[in-house]
């Protein structure tokens, strides 16, 4: 279609439609002119826009009654014709305004006129293209005192459709006209920036419109949650633009005590509003009760945009409105500080952002009503914090204690204001006590022991995890991981802000007050070391001063005193009658110091024997108290950093000890605090912490060995030391070593248990240090490889230009090797080859009639395995368990002849005779008994044959056994198992297995390398009758 860009061109066309339009007002005539007018240029339609708009009006003014269709169609077009155009005339302007609103009024009621939703939106539309319309300053004299009951009446009209209609369509359009008529359009340049007595004209000319503004708009926020967010974040922040700019303390300060008379007739001054002092308090009243009940609503709200809005508000009435709206301000801050820890990333960091600009421009601290208002705050909510901890849910506690964690990272140092009171002091720290209390009926905290000294290495994972990983623990009055975090936050903020001595001796007062409080308090203690250090936490007021590190140190130093001394350190965390009397010959000991004589004997002994049995829950509580002090110590280390070197010599050596610990909670929680100290001291790991320091333990061990009965827990430390150190650490435990096994000798009735544990992780770091490389099964592996390697290369060698000879040579060199491997060797080859290696000569041996000492840890290994032979008879069943380990695990010889004579058979025997049953048996055999163990048979056969090394006639009788359970017809998961059983002979006996399986299953036809050898026929089943089949295929596969 072609475009007419000159005003002429335009006329001639349109004048035909306008004119039969303004004689016949119907819906083709007007969708007829909006047609042509899409042919016409921009240029054109702003020159001939009131000879346009004129057939237009005059059908809306027409009286009588009208098709909604035809007012439809004329606001589209009007619409389109001003989208097109600028108005330019302020009387034009008012007047399609108030046209354009007529099309929504009822006479009969106040309500919008019963129309269609698409006349409504079409109307909505215009309006808002109107006001867009308007041409430069056009728009700022729309807004005079003689338009204020037109501007009046659409604002309501748009509040109504904004609340009472039921087309979200409808409600975002309406608000959206709201934001334009109110000038808070988001668009660029619309309106321009206004100057002072501009903004104090329209602050006068729409403060007649908040009260009903606000109430309609406080209505459509806090009403349903179903009607969608994007209302109430449009309802929102039209709520908030319109009262800070309003009440804005900018405007209000200029505003003359008189009020000057308007140049308007005397209904429309009635409507007027003067903003002076008594007004500002009455309607600031009445705001603060809208806002709290926005608030209350908002901050619940399930969607994070509305959250995030809400943040909005509170920073732009804080910011503009902090005079005018200072009765407001408790619930503002209070909405502040409960966002500070949103479930929503974009929330949090709003709020973050905000607080940090607050802080910046000292909104609050540097406003005396503000800080106030909020200590005022804290101390309410302290004096309420305990009641709150009982009675909410986890999702009340969570809140609540955001709330807290807020206001303290508000106030920042002035919350030692709260703080220097008594009984505040005193309310906050019961609520943190009380809501921190653990659950400590769990059974299996005791039950978990560590069975395995193996435990007492530090993992690769355990190695390289941050600090601040704790143990999972279970509270007694919430669930949500979350209100952790959140209490661990509130605790670093107070050490961080607070009298770090002050809430020390507070807290170490109600850790020796009860036992009940004694783990919440540590708890609290270790999170006030880790803020004061400042390393997490965010510090929004830049002029604090932080804790130095020297009264650090000194802070610490008197908690690790307290945390590892006697009374609080070797507490009873089980039933086993040696560890009841380590922790019970630590009470006699610290009684004796105090007491003396016979009279001692008679009062620990009544003591030890009127004591009531611990319980399951007390030995839990002693579990978790030790574990919360092991973690403290950790993060001591974590805040000191290498600082924290100073007090190695005397928290290290506490550490290693529980490290020890036969509990399994406490050893990784002492193994993971060692792996904090190496981190935090510089170190380069666990080893490189023990190394550094082990002269100084090597020292304490040997001093402590002296009087076992003081230190009972003294051979745990060495052992962890051998379990974490290398070879460097011989020289210095040598003469330890030694000191152990006279101890051993002195009270092996007593402490055998823990100096055989001692003894095994000896022997088992002397093989880790000082490997064989002789070691015979090296040797075996090696040949047989060599063997393999050649059995395998040797065919690709033989083929057609194979001779007679090279084939007698292989014959004869394999013989050889049979007569090797059988034993057949005669005296007189040993003689020839022992002729053919002169021995070697020792220049330095001077003596030689005197055989040379033997190697230290030969030496010690010697003295060991001596004293542990004399331990197997000893009436105790576990001290001889351990011995049998501790021998066990380094004479193969010892284990390989016991399992081949006394449990192989057995084990054998019961497969075979159970094999016909499973094959025959349907899906219930999975469940019994006799499955399981069939399963567990055949799991633990193969590691065992690798393990011990089987002889070849033993690895037959395995093969034998676990043969038929290949077959098809057996369990899936018992088929699984012997095929791992297989897989692990083809690593002890490749060449049998080899063979074994080929008779079983032959998948290839083998050819003989030379025409005068026979074929070699294998039994093999055929493949239609073979149930061995898919199992067998499998197995050749991984040889090959």
């Amino acid at each position: 279609m072609a475009v007419f860009d000159t005003p002429e061109e335009a006329f001639g066309v349109l004048r035909p439609v306008c004119v039969q339009l303004t004689k016949t007002q119907t819906v083709e005539n007007v969708e007829h002119l909006q047609t042509q007018l899409q042919a016409v240029s921009d240029t054109a339609l702003q020159e001939l826009q009131q000879y346009i708009l004129f057939p237009l009006r005059f059908t809306l003014k027409t009286p009588g009654p009208k098709r909604e269709r035809l007012i439809q169609s004329v606001v589209e077009c009007l619409t389109f014709v001003l989208s097109s155009t600028c108005v330019k005339e302020q009387e034009l302007l008012q007047e399609l305004f108030s046209e354009l609103s007529a099309c929504l009024y009822s006479p009969k009621s106040q309500k919008p006129a019963a129309v269609s939703e698409e006349l409504k939106l079409a109307v909505i539309r215009g309006l808002s293209t109107l006001m867009h319309s308007a041409y430069g300053d056009i728009i700022l004299t729309f807004y005079e005192p003689s338009i204020l009951p037109r501007l009046g009446f659409a604002v309501s009209l748009l509040l109504a459709l904004a609340e009472q209609e039921k087309s979200k369509q409808i409600k975002i359009a309406a608000l959206k006209c709201l934001q334009v008529l109110l000038l808070q359009c988001d668009c660029q340049d619309h309106p321009r920036s206004l100057d002072e007595l501009e903004q104090q004209q329209l602050g006068d000319l729409f403060a007649s419109f908040l009260p009903g503004v606000s109430t309609a708009l406080t209505r459509i926020i806090t009403g349903d949650f179903k009607q969608g967010h994007s209302i109430v974040v449009s309802s929102l922040k039209i709520f908030y633009k319109t009262v800070s700019f309003i009440m804005a303390d900018e405007q209000l300060k200029r505003i003359s005590k008189v009020q000057a008379k308007p140049a308007v007739e005397h209904r429309v001054a009635e409507l007027m509003v003067h903003r002076e002092a008594n007004w500002v308090k009455n309607t600031g009243d009445k705001l603060t009760i809208l806002i709290k009940k926005i608030i209350e609503c908002v901050s619940v709200h399930p969607h994070w945009k509305v959250r995030l809005e809400l943040v909005g508000l509170v920073e732009e009435l804080l910011l503009r409105c902090s005079q005018s709206l200072v009765e407001s301000a408790g619930p503002i801050l209070k909405a502040l500080v409960g966002l500070v820890n949103d479930e929503s990333p974009e929330v949090q960091a709003r709020c973050n952002k905000v607080l940090r600009h607050f802080a910046d421009q000292q909104v609050v601290v540097g406003n005396k009503a503000f800080a106030d208002i909020l200590s005022e705050s804290l101390h309410s909510l302290a004096t309420s914090l305990p009641r709150l901890m009982n009675s909410e849910d986890d999702q009340g506690k969570f809140s609540t204690l955001s709330l807290l964690f807020g206001y303290l990272k508000l106030l920042g140092p002035k919350v030692n204001f709260v703080l220097n009171s008594v009984a505040h002091l005193q309310r906050l720290s019961k609520a943190l006590i009380q809501v921190l209390e653990l659950d400590v009926a769990d059974i299996k905290i005791v039950e978990e022991r560590r069975w395995n000294s193996d435990d007492l290495n530090a993992s690769p994972k355990t190695a390289t995890q941050p600090w601040n990983q704790m143990q999972r623990r279970y509270f007694r009055f919430f669930t949500d991981e979350r209100i952790f975090l959140l209490l661990r936050q509130v605790c670093q903020l107070l050490g961080y802000y607070g009298n770090l001595y002050l809430l020390v001796d507070h807290f170490m007062e109600l850790y020796h007050e009860s036992v009940v409080y004694r783990k919440q308090a540590a708890m609290i203690l270790n999170e006030l070391v880790t803020g004061a250090a400042g390393l997490e936490v965010e510090d929004l007021h830049e002029k604090h001063i932080k804790t130095s590190p020297e009264e650090l140190r000194e802070i610490v130093t008197s908690i690790l005193e307290e945390y590892t001394s006697q009374e609080n350190w070797y507490l009873v965390t089980c039933m086993e009658a040696e560890e009841m009397g380590e922790e019970l010959m630590m009470k006699e000991s610290s009684l004796q110091a105090i007491t003396s004589g016979a009279h001692t004997h008679q009062v620990t002994s009544f003591l030890a024997f009127s004591k009531p049995s611990p319980t399951i829950c007390s030995m839990n509580s002693n579990i978790w108290q030790i574990c919360i002090q092991l973690e403290g110590i950790g993060q001591f280390a974590y805040a000191l950093g290498k600082d924290f070197r100073l007090l190695l010599m005397s928290a290290l050596y506490p550490v290693l000890e529980k490290a020890g610990d036969q509990t399994l909670l406490i050893s990784q929680v002492a193994t993971s605090t060692m792996v904090d100290i190496s981190h935090a001291c510089g170190y380069g790991s666990l080893q490189h912490l023990i190394n550094q320091n082990s002269d100084y333990l090597v020292n304490g061990i040997s001093l402590n060995l002296r009087h076992l009965a003081l230190h009972p827990h003294t051979p745990k430390v060495l052992e962890v030391m051998l379990r974490n150190s290398d070879a460097s650490l011989l020289p210095l435990v040598a003469d330890v070593v030694q000191d152990v096994l006279v101890t051993l000798d002195q009270f092996y009735d007593k402490r055998a248990a823990s100096f055989v544990s001692v003894l095994h992780a000896l022997l088992a770091a002397l093989a880790q240090w000082f490997p064989d490389t002789g070691d015979l099964g090296q040797l075996q592996e090696q040949s047989l490889g060599e063997e393999g390697s050649h059995l395998h290369r040797r065919p690709v060698t033989l083929g057609n230009s194979t001779t007679a000879e090279d084939i007698e040579q292989f014959l004869l060199n394999y013989l050889k090797e049979k007569d090797v491997a059988d034993g057949n060797v005669s005296d007189i080859d040993n003689e020839e080859e022992e002729q053919s290696v002169p021995p070697e000569v020792d220049e330095n041996d001077i003596r030689p009639d005197v055989e040379p000492p033997l190697p230290v840890q030969i030496q010690i290994a010697t003295d060991v395995m001596e004293r542990c032979i004399h331990l197997l008879s000893d009436k105790n069943l576990q001290i001889r368990l351990k011995v049998l380990r501790t021998l066990g695990g380094k004479c193969g010889d010892f284990l390989r002849s016991r399992f081949c004579k006394d449990v192989l058979p057995k084990l054998a025997g019961s497969l075979v005779t159970q094999a016909p049953i499973s094959a025959r048996a349907g899906p219930v055999y999975s469940h019994t008994l006799a499955f399981k163990l069939q399963l567990a048979v055949l799991q633990g056969l193969g590691p065992l044959c690798e393990t011990l090394d089987l002889g070849e006639g033993d690895l037959n009788k395995v093969a034998d056994a676990c043969l038929i359970y290949l077959s098809a017809k057996q369990p899936v998961k018992l088929q699984e198992a012997a095929r791992s059983v297989f897989l692990h002979l083809m690593k002890v006996d490749p060449d049998s297995t080899w063979l074994l399986l080929n008779e079983l299953h032959c998948p290839v036809q083998f050819t003989p390398p030379h025409p005068s050898l026979r074929p070699v026929r294998l039994r093999s089943a055929p493949e239609q009758q073979n149930p061995y089949l898919a199992n067998v295929r499998l197995l050749l596969r991984e040889l090959q």
